[in-house]
């Protein structure tokens, strides 16, 4: 059976109605392509490339762009040699990129936050799913520190950051992905939902971590574990590859991977 980009773009998005200026689209590449393999993957870096030119994948689908903007614009960009680099091999293998962002959010539930929720092992913890979170409930009590070591361990990343008391024990929490950390979304919820804990991928340093210095001071039990944007997401995608795998049997579909961005020194 012969597969299209287009085939596996209208099953990406045919369950959700995708607004007018959606980042979602192909980047690189035609809608008619047809499809020898696909990698699916958080940011389609430069190992993540080659990756796929070692595996005869001509389609990668991600959720970030490959050049550096949310909206991939590439007018900034023509004379970087990082981007001509880069933009010279996508081409010259004829990989097509297709940006799966706002679909998998769309989806219900959210397959991004489902994602790192099944990694993580607390499915049985969802209490309520909201548009912008998962909020949970720990029948077992943890502490900050031990939800931390849990994340680490179970998604192999190196560190997270926290505010807040390691000690703190913790019954209620929300687990927002990618960029949802910002205080406008993360402050609200701690109060209405009457939160101890916030879980989120990344945010303005300024916003909600200065909020639960704050509240920490004034004595109330409030903390926030920063995970990072792709460790946050990335198992959403990962998700995502099993269950494109599953719907196109003959089609190999693999995912791709990076390790973290930065160092801890």
């Amino acid at each position: 059976m012969k597969i299209t980009v287009q085939d596996l773009i209208h099953h990406l998005t045919a369950h959700v109605e995708l607004r007018e200026n959606t980042v979602d689209q192909l980047i690189s590449g035609s809608m008619e392509q047809l499809v020898t393999g696909v990698i699916v993957t958080f940011m389609p870096s430069q190992h993540v490339i080659e990756q796929a030119i070692h595996q005869g994948a001509n389609l990668i689908i991600a959720h970030e762009p490959p050049f550096y903007n949310h909206h991939s614009h590439t007018d900034w960009l023509t004379e970087d040699p990082v981007y001509q680099t880069k933009r010279s091999l996508i081409e010259k293998a004829g990989i097509a990129i297709y940006r799966c962002h706002d679909s998998i959010h769309q989806i219900q539930p959210d397959g991004i936050t489902e994602g790192l929720i099944q990694a993580l092992g607390w499915s049985s913890y969802v209490e309520r799913r909201k548009p912008e979170a998962d909020i949970l409930f720990f029948n077992d009590h943890m502490t900050v520190q031990q939800i931390a070591e849990h994340i680490k361990r179970t998604l192999g990343v190196e560190y997270v950051r926290i505010a807040g008391s390691l000690e703190m024990t913790c019954k209620r929490a929300a687990v927002l992905v990618g960029f949802r950390g910002n205080g406008n979304l993360a402050i609200p919820l701690l109060h209405n939902e009457q939160l101890d804990l916030i879980i989120a991928g990344e945010g303005f340093e300024w916003e909600t971590p200065e909020y639960i210095r704050d509240a920490v001071k004034q004595g109330k039990q409030k903390a926030l574990i920063m995970m990072g944007h792709a460790e946050s997401e990335a198992a959403g995608m990962k998700l995502l590859a099993a269950r494109l795998d599953h719907a196109f049997p003959g089609l190999p579909v693999h995912f791709v991977g990076e390790q973290p961005v930065y160092k801890v020194l």
